[in-house]
């Protein structure tokens, strides 16, 4: 009887072991199979005249990205430049300052559901509040809606990575007759920077790919403009429409846009790799 169980637990176990190499591997083929095609239509027909040249007609070879490209960064940069301090303030409150646990699990709640809201949701939200209102589309609605976005997901990386600090890291500090201001800023935030870096980077990430947000916010506009009060271009919007164009000059810029945004987020996500195996 013994050794039947054993021989079954064995069994059991040489098939479990199995299916979640098969699926480890599935997942990673997928993965590189997605990641060679972008690379294999993305780099057709890329050069210099994608950063240099906006969109200059389907009969023209050499249209570039450059309103997109300019469009892309000012959008995710006004985005990091709202969501960062609120998201990192908040975080530090709910991990350093608050004391209530009803408010402290109310917050968390909220905050864990507003990140798991489809983004379509909160575009709709910014369409009816601020689009509407103000007659017109606008860097600074697609601004407003990509921080909505990224808020929580800073909170959450800040309230993670505060918990991880030592309390005694923090006693020593307080004993040595620092405030808690001078606690949580020389000492907590030191302590946990990488960790900060590497959520704010992937959050960062998270917002520069997302399109559902600004079609209803940023609006498609294929003119470079530098002013938010402006609709915005983005390299996620380009893509999605020039993937719906028949002209073939379209469609290859839709995929170089892919390219650029593919290759962005891999190269933060192997900087953030590399940064997190530092710190072990």
């Amino acid at each position: 009887m013994h050794n039947a169980r054993l021989t079954r637990r064995k069994v059991v176990n040489v098939i479990a072991l199995s299916f979640s190499y098969i699926f480890a591997i599935f997942g990673v083929l997928v993965l590189l199979f997605i990641i060679g095609a972008v690379l294999y239509k993305g780099l057709s027909h890329f050069g210099l005249h994608l950063f240099i040249n906006d969109d200059l007609g389907p009969r023209d070879a050499n249209s570039g990205l450059r309103a997109a490209i300019v469009g892309q960064i000012i959008l995710a940069v006004g985005a990091s430049i709202i969501s960062i301090p609120i998201g990192l303030l908040a975080g530090t409150f709910l991990r350093e300052y608050c004391r209530s646990q009803k408010l402290l699990g109310l917050v968390r709640m909220c905050s864990d559901l507003l990140n798991s809201m489809p983004t379509i949701i909160i575009a709709t939200f910014i369409y009816a509040v601020v689009v509407l209102p103000t007659h017109g589309f606008s860097g600074y609605a697609g601004i407003l809606a990509l921080s909505i976005i990224m808020i929580p997901i800073v909170l959450k990386v800040t309230d993670d990575m505060l918990s991880l600090v030592p309390d005694n890291l923090k006693e020593a500090a307080m004993a040595l007759g620092a405030s808690k201001y001078k606690m949580i800023t020389q000492i907590v935030y030191r302590a946990a920077r990488k960790g900060l870096m590497t959520g704010i980077l992937l959050a960062f990430c998270r917002v520069s790919g997302e399109s559902a947000p600004l079609l209803f916010t940023a609006s498609n506009s294929q003119i470079l403009t530098l002013n938010p009060v402006n609709p915005m271009p983005s390299l996620s919007i380009w893509m999605y429409n020039f993937a719906t164009n028949p002209e073939h000059i379209y469609q290859t810029l839709g995929w170089n846009a892919a390219f650029l945004l593919t290759a962005f987020i891999l190269i933060v996500n192997i900087a953030t790799r590399l940064l997190i195996n530092r710190k072990k």
